[in-house]
């Protein structure tokens, strides 16, 4: 098919976000199968949780999270948009395939790997791309409202939360997967289908 008649795909990710990385996984499966063409989006943990009453952990968690966004907005107004997926794809090999805690090392790395300059790595130091990385998440999350998480997806006017997966959907199981989404997203009215978690993010 003609790249011209390929949907885009928009898809807000944090990149310290296990369930988001297994969702990107899937989606570029079905990038393979069906005809979409994905736009990359930055979307920030830290922001959603903002005010929230969270365990001391977590809280700690959301402080560390903030790098990795700035990072990939520095890229993204350095190189364009187009440069976010391979670079997420960097972050997040490193962050839940390796588990490797994404320090100022790791984040130059990922950088290199994707053939981007690694002072990019400053920028999660600093809050000078903070207004940048709000404005993106607030794109996400003002098509699904602000009770969910990470990651937002949005069609052809149709926009939601997830699809929350464990493990990666692959091959002809992602694309039934991308259709069945697609149908019951585009349906009038249609808001949400949920149950209990039975297992942990199974990342690869």
């Amino acid at each position: 098919m003609a790249d011209t008649e390929r949907t885009p795909v928009d898809f807000w990710f944090d990149p310290r976000c296990p369930w988001a990385w297994i969702t990107s996984r899937w989606i570029l499966e079905v990038e393979q199968l069906r005809p979409i063409d994905v736009r990359w989006h930055v979307m920030s943990l830290s922001v959603l949780n903002e005010g929230r009453d969270l365990p001391e952990e977590y809280q700690g968690f959301m402080k560390e999270a903030w790098g990795p966004v700035r990072v990939c907005v520095a890229a993204e107004e350095k190189y364009g948009r187009e440069v976010l997926g391979r670079l997420y794809t960097e972050l997040g090999t490193r962050a839940h395939v390796e588990k490797t805690a994404l320090s100022r090392e790791a984040i130059e790395e990922a950088l290199e790997a994707a053939g981007l300059d690694r002072a990019l790595a400053d920028a999660a130091e600093t809050d000078a791309h903070d207004a940048a990385v709000r404005a993106s998440h607030a794109d996400g999350m003002d098509r699904v409202g602000y009770e969910v998480g990470t990651p937002v997806i949005s069609v052809e006017g149709a926009s939601f939360f997830g699809p929350v997966v464990s493990p990666i959907p692959r091959g002809e199981a992602a694309a039934k997967l991308w259709d069945g989404v697609r149908l019951v997203a585009g349906t009038d009215g249609f808001f949400e289908l949920k149950r209990s978690r039975t297992r942990d993010p199974i990342v690869d």
